[in-house]
């Protein structure tokens, strides 16, 4: 590589929930310019929403402004590095005030910044009437988010005003990661291969040590996890970057690790629509520099069009889960005689009190791989947890159904444990999302008392994607066939209905044979459990990382915000392909 200026990120949170460990650990040993923290999903926003209606002065990461005084007060007020996060949600102002307030205490001197104007939630009734919102709202109800998805360039603008840590509403993930590309590297709004690579950066780093070993196929190479390092890109203005981590630390970044997160939660890689750019990640390649460093290149971009999208929550009935462990012969037959008795029960006591019926219902047997449908290889087993998921459109129904859970432990089958586990119930949030011109939402970027608007630079219409190339097909006749985890990495998760499988093949030479064993088709037979009749597959090729990415439409059961099922988020998809057999030549091995 050509010495050019080298600029430090590193990637400190995958999304709430995510441990504290990371913020210290890349601060002490990370040697950082830009430190960036995403929390935002599908998922948290609903709550954000529903917390601002319950206080206006919410809807931020709870507890965001106090911790991160307190772990990285030091290090802004001195300068050593800049932090920009998204954990403002639907309130970045009272997050930005919040944190004011506790450096006030702690008598640190940070410029903090807002990046917002995402939030066009007033505007819901004309959005309604003009068309673009379509969904029908429960009686009484109203929308609980309403939030563009900004880009990079407000940011950018934010860090040359002088902020410390930049607080956002709704950005994309990656945003965090190319506003401080734009912003030191000087790339303007035309230079798409640029924004392409920086936003690919960003997307390797926005999910914290899952590039870094997190949730990697060859788990066992990956060692102790309790001081995993977390990811660090070493930015390069040409857009190339080596991920790496601190020195000392757990984990591992390798070709595997990387890759694995680039085909992470992605429909068609040539075209990944984000507000700068629209990315071409089909022909990313990774080179194993040495011990814990790839180097990552390859990314183009095009004009992103005219459009911000923008989604939308509103809460839409209630769900709840509880279940049991049973053990014993024929485990497995006996909680499924409790569970259907206690659900035509609370059926019955629902009629006779009037009240309206349950919407839908599951039961899953955990420990008979019922999960796995006709791949499943287990039964019989003499010890299972029996998962009854039912959702409601009023909250008062759970109270008797809840009530009637512990009769199955003394009334019904013998072999149930002694604990169990209940959830209280939750609201189900339904999503929309609707395209919105960029004229239609100025940002607004806050430093101290000065407030100025930004309007994304007008670009080129939309651009399509080149013609996809096709996988190569095997030259030589088969003779074996080995699972495909022995020829390839996986990974897996979710875009509201739709789950998406990547498969990295671990040598060029595997890619022919995968490709040719999943098609299409064969991939549709292997997930019918979980596609049903109505479930489709598509399938994207990647030549520079010698990947395939599949998009399972319909599998999810309607998103993680209203599934009822075990496995929401498609996390554990990738399982399911690991066993699939590939046919190969021995002699490949």
């Amino acid at each position: 590589m050509s010495a050019q200026r080298v600029l430090r990120i590193g990637g400190g949170s995958a999304g709430l929930g995510d441990g504290i460990v990371a913020i210290p650990q890349l601060l002490r040993g990370g040697e950082l310019d830009y430190l960036m923290l995403d929390y935002l999903s599908e998922y948290f926003m609903p709550q954000a929403g529903r917390a601002r209606l319950r206080d206006p002065r919410a809807g931020y990461v709870p507890g965001f402004p106090d911790e991160i005084i307190a772990l990285a007060g030091h290090d802004l007020a001195g300068k050593k590095v800049k932090i920009v996060t998204n954990a403002g949600a639907v309130n970045p102002r009272g997050c930005a005030a919040a944190i004011r307030e506790a450096a006030r205490r702690s008598d640190f001197d940070i410029k903090v910044a807002v990046v917002d104007g995402d939030d066009v939630i007033e505007r819901a009734a004309e959005f309604r009437r003009s068309g673009r919102l379509r969904s029908e709202l429960p009686q009484g109800a109203s929308y609980t988010t309403l939030n563009a998805y900004l880009g990079a360039f407000p940011i950018a603008r934010a860090l040359a005003l002088g902020a410390d840590l930049v607080i956002t509403g709704r950005v994309v993930d990656s945003a965090l990661c190319l506003g401080p590309l734009v912003h030191e590297f000087g790339w303007r709004p035309e230079q798409y291969d640029l924004l392409a690579a920086g936003s690919l950066i960003g997307h390797i780093l926005e999910c914290g040590a899952q590039a870094s070993g997190g949730i990697f196929t060859d788990w066992r190479e990956v060692g102790d996890y309790t001081d995993i390092g977390y990811p660090i890109a070493e930015c390069r203005t040409d857009g190339s970057a080596v991920i790496t981590k601190a020195p000392g630390t757990g984990g591992l970044v390798s070709v595997g690790t990387v890759a694995e997160q680039l085909v992470y939660e992605i429909a068609d890689p040539r075209s990944y629509h984000l507000p700068d750019v629209v990315c071409d990640f089909s022909n990313v390649r990774f080179e194993q520099l040495g011990p814990d460093r790839v180097l990552m290149s390859g990314a183009k971009g095009r004009p992103p069009g005219p459009n911000y999208k923008v989604n939308a929550t509103w809460d839409d009935g209630w769900f709840a889960s509880w279940g049991y462990a049973v053990r014993g012969q024929d485990a497995a037959d006996r909680a499924q005689a409790i569970a259907a008795a206690v659900l035509r029960r609370g059926a019955r006591l629902l009629r006779e009190r009037n009240l309206p019926p349950l919407r839908r219902s599951l039961v899953e047997i955990i420990g008979e791989e019922e999960s796995w449908g006709a791949n499943a290889r287990i039964k019989g087993s003499r010890e299972i947890f029996c998962r009854i998921t039912i959702e409601a459109g009023d909250d008062k129904t759970f109270g008797i159904l809840l009530r009637e859970t512990g009769t199955g432990s003394v009334s019904m089958a013998p072999g149930i444990v002694g604990s169990m586990m209940m959830f209280h119930p939750l609201p189900m949030a339904r999503l929309e999302s609707f395209l919105i011109p960029v004229t239609e939402v100025p940002a607004r970027i806050t430093v101290d008392d000065r407030t100025e608007t930004h309007e994304r630079a007008a670009s080129p219409p939309l651009v399509a994607a080149a013609q996809a190339a096709l996988p190569p097909s095997p030259e030589r006749p088969t003779d074996t066939a080995v699972p495909l985890r022995r020829l390839a990495w996986a990974r897996s998760g979710d875009k509201a209905d739709v789950c998406n499988v990547g498969i990295v093949a671990r040598k060029p030479e595997y890619l022919p044979y995968i490709a040719a064993a999943m098609d299409e088709a064969a991939v549709a037979r292997h997930y019918a459990f979980i596609l049903g009749d109505g479930g489709t597959v598509e399938r994207h090729y990647l030549p520079g990382s010698h990947a395939l990415n599949f998009l399972l439409s319909g599998a999810l059961d309607g998103g993680c915000t209203v599934s009822l099922r075990l496995d929401p988020f498609g996390k554990s998809a990738a399982q399911d392909a690991l066993d699939m057999p590939i046919p190969v030549p021995a002699s490949l091995l």
